[in-house]
């Protein structure tokens, strides 16, 4: 059994190498700035965990992160489970997500694409249709970043293998993204 000072010693390991993204991530952060001034949502998909990830960070912008403000347009496609099942057994997983850009978004908008792997087909499909569209698309993945580093605006790709630590370092670019739009655009 691994301890939980060897896990945590990994955890720290990533975390200290995300001072290699820290460009894309600030880059990213003005982009989701810039996104909400211009009247756009900030619109996220991603599966298994990386799915909790979207509505995480898409419920502490709509309500707060930690300031009372005003609520902020962010949505996560992970969420209507009508719209999941409905088009998952009708025409199939992969383009789950990209029918819903399809549906609510606009040159306005912008896609936080999540994936650890940047190989989930639905993932990549939703980027597809929001290039479609012509939206800004922000990548949060692992590794060398898969397809999916190659076909966005900004990619975030956390250095490391492990799906975990990848996770981890996911949120804390999301609340510290959190954080950094609510200073910028807050109205009491």
């Amino acid at each position: 059994m691994k301890s939980f000072v060897a896990e945590l010693k990994e955890h720290q390991a990533v975390m200290a190498c995300l001072m290699d993204c820290a460009v894309a991530i600030e880059t990213s952060a003005e982009l989701l700035i810039e996104t909400l001034n211009q009247g756009g949502k900030i619109i996220f998909c991603g599966n298994g965990g990386s799915a909790a990830d979207c509505q995480h960070i898409a419920a502490e912008l709509v309500v707060q992160y930690q300031k009372n403000r005003q609520a902020l347009a962010a949505l996560a496609l992970t969420t209507d489970t009508s719209i999941l099942t409905a088009h998952s057994n009708d025409f199939g997983f992969e383009t789950v997500y990209a029918r819903q850009i399809e549906a609510i978004a606009n040159e306005k908008d912008c896609l936080v694409a999540i994936s650890t792997s940047g190989r989930s087909k639905n993932i990549l499909k939703a980027v597809e249709a929001a290039r479609a569209k012509g939206m800004a698309i922000i990548g949060l993945t692992g590794a060398d970043g898969g397809e999916l580093s190659q076909c966005v605006t900004h990619s975030i790709n956390v250095p490391s293998k492990v799906t975990a630590r990848i996770q981890e370092a996911h949120i804390l670019v999301g609340h510290w993204w959190c954080g950094v739009i609510e200073e910028s655009l807050s109205v009491n």
